[in-house]
């Protein structure tokens, strides 16, 4: 069973998601096998066909349109495949823009709101709870609780650019302070705007890389709550693997 994953660039790995999307609940469960695609050393985004059980898109420091990465029409044209093929597709910050843009979305390059850098709080939006992926977080959340008023995750985030228009027959999953639109689906394929795989070295490299950003200050929001970050990271994690395995399943099945 194979999870194929694109990496936009070296510096925004898979990171702490390499070892939680391959663990298993017990030994009778098969394991993910990550098949890693770097197109930024020359690797050629696969077609539909080839990308088994699985996709996951992962963020980059340049926009959806960045002409340094000819490989992001592509990528986008795949996500949109997947997305109505039934694949189990995830993408994270770039890979969620590209996922709402490939489907009929809108990305804002230096969205007004300006850069959201630090720890955030995710609040659930009531499509949340029956969702596949983000409904056993969701369960979390007082069902009582007012629209966007509880919260579903505590997660890192750090981007300028954002989605400002969901594609047609998307489902709103949740939302920020400062942006509406953190997590979505469309079709088999989630975009999550945060970064539920990023550790705190990675995080701090990613925040030196901005004048805007102070990196002491977000490291610190990110030790305050390790904790709360790395059960909702490793929960995404889990559920997107089950979802994987559950696609390898029907395929030996069809």
């Amino acid at each position: 069973m194979i999870l194929t994953v694109i990496e936009n660039m070296p510096s925004v790995p898979l990171d702490r998601f390499a070892g939680w999307l391959t663990e298993t609940p017990d030994v009778a469960t098969p394991a993910v096998t990550l098949a890693v695609v770097r197109p930024w050393a020359g690797d050629a985004i696969p077609m539909l066909a080839d990308c088994g059980d699985g996709l996951l898109v992962l963020g980059g420091q340049g926009s959806v349109v960045d002409p340094a990465s000819p490989w992001l029409p592509a990528t986008r044209d795949l996500l949109a495949q997947a997305s109505v093929a039934g694949l189990p597709t995830l993408g994270l910050c770039l890979g969620a823009q590209l996922l709402a843009a490939a489907t009929g979305g809108q990305v804002q390059v230096a969205a007004p709101p300006g850069r959201e850098a630090g720890v955030i709080d995710i609040h659930p939006r009531p499509e949340a709870a029956a969702d596949a992926l983000l409904g056993g977080l969701a369960a979390d959340v007082p069902a009582d609780h007012p629209l966007n008023g509880g919260v579903l995750a505590a997660m890192p985030s750090m981007h300028a650019d954002a989605v400002v228009d969901l594609p047609s027959g998307a489902v709103w999953l949740a939302s920020s302070r400062l942006y509406p639109y953190q997590a979505f689906r469309v079709g088999s394929a989630w975009g999550l705007q945060f970064h539920p795989e990023v550790s705190e070295e990675v995080f701090a490299g990613w925040a030196e890389l901005h004048d805007d950003v102070d990196t002491a200050e977000v490291v610190e929001q990110f030790r305050a709550r390790a904790d709360d970050v790395e059960h909702a990271g490793r929960a995404i994690a889990h559920r997107f693997a089950a979802l994987v395995r559950e696609r390898a399943a029907l395929a030996v099945t069809a």
